[in-house]
């Protein structure tokens, strides 16, 4: 059988993987709002080549060392910064192909070093226009999946978290365009998950000022807001990285009241993850004098509503959890009086 590398620039009518950057590179450039049916089928064509080169066709399996070459010639050309600028006038196909394309290249390792993550760091617009692509339902999707294969990258997941584009995904989440909003809360929580030691690091940094800003995602009038940002919430606090991001959040009566609100949402679905975050105030062997006020001054109420609180659902570990908490609110004695001096 011809070697993968082969047949691709035997169809592309290439010698090189070089040539194949830069004539796909070239096909990109002379794109325009005025462009022929033909030169968008060009583009077509020499981004469905580059994508057999990474992910190979058929049974053919891709091979990594071309693979590698075509990502380094890639990144020599101007190829990364011309599809994410021109994304908007491919067609349906070509904008899925090319940010399969674009995400291998960003991934691409070679001998220790990534040559796509060098690039995204020498051009700094390249985020920025693909976080603004979910301005645009076209292409949004398309533009969330190049993003979130970018912060793979821990260096740049950094300059994301700690740049003005973070602030802007709380109002991402909420838009009226639900596919949209939905990718965006995925890149969200990307952010927020996978570089552990950098995220605990921003969380105990800008502390304040995000959980300003998430208490508002609990409150959303969008019930999928509020599931969605509940649940990372619950993740958040879980994560043993954490520990001291959680200790400081189920310390603050506001938090804890929001969350005694949260239980009797009307979505059965909220209220049993609000559960899962309440249950770590309750849990809290060092409980503050604001939050053991707060629980006893609403003690037979929570022992009454927790009592038949989803009795239907078929979850041992819940049920467990759920003795545990009451057990441990039915011992909670008021805090002692501070006497005057």
């Amino acid at each position: 059988m011809a070697g993968l590398l082969e047949k691709v620039l035997h169809k592309s009518k290439s010698r090189s993987p070089q040539e194949l950057v830069l004539k796909t590179d070239n096909s990109i450039k002379k794109l325009s709002l005025n462009c022929s049916d033909h030169q968008v089928e060009d583009v077509a064509r020499n981004l469905a080549l580059m994508k057999v080169v990474f992910f190979g066709e058929g049974d053919v399996e891709p091979s990594k060392e071309h693979a590698i070459e075509l990502a380094r010639q890639a990144c020599r050309s101007n190829f990364l910064s011309q599809v994410v600028q021109k994304l908007a006038l491919l067609d349906f196909e070509s904008r899925k192909d090319a940010a399969q394309v674009c995400g291998a290249i960003v991934r691409m390792e070679a001998q220790g070093e990534y040559p796509g993550v060098r690039y995204v760091h020498e051009h700094p617009e390249i985020v920025p226009t693909l976080f603004a692509g979910y301005d645009n339902p076209a292409i949004a999707l398309n533009c969330g999946s190049m993003l979130r294969d970018c912060i793979r990258d821990e260096s740049i997941a950094r300059l994301v978290l700690e740049g003005p584009l973070f602030a802007e995904f709380f109002h991402k989440v909420e838009v009226t365009n639900f596919e949209v909003a939905s990718d965006a809360f995925t890149t969200f929580k990307d952010l927020l998950t996978r570089h552990k030691a950098l995220v605990v690091n921003f969380l105990m940094t800008r502390y304040e000022e995000f959980f300003q800003q998430y208490s508002k995602l609990l409150e959303s009038s969008n019930y999928v807001t509020r599931r969605q940002s509940l649940k990372l919430l619950g993740e958040l606090l879980l994560d043993r990285a954490n520990v001291k991001v959680m200790m400081r959040y189920v310390s603050d009566a506001y938090n804890l009241r929001q969350m005694m609100l949260l239980l009797k949402d009307s979505s059965r679905s909220i209220q049993f993850e609000a559960f899962h975050v309440f249950k770590v105030f309750v849990a809290n062997p060092n409980k503050p004098k604001p939050i053991v006020e707060i629980l006893t001054g609403n003690q037979e109420k929570l022992l009454k509503y927790l009592t038949n609180f989803h009795t239907d659902k078929d979850d041992e570990q819940f049920k467990e959890e759920k003795v545990v908490i009451i057990k441990e609110i039915q011992a909670l004695r008021p805090p002692t009086p501070t006497l005057p001096q």
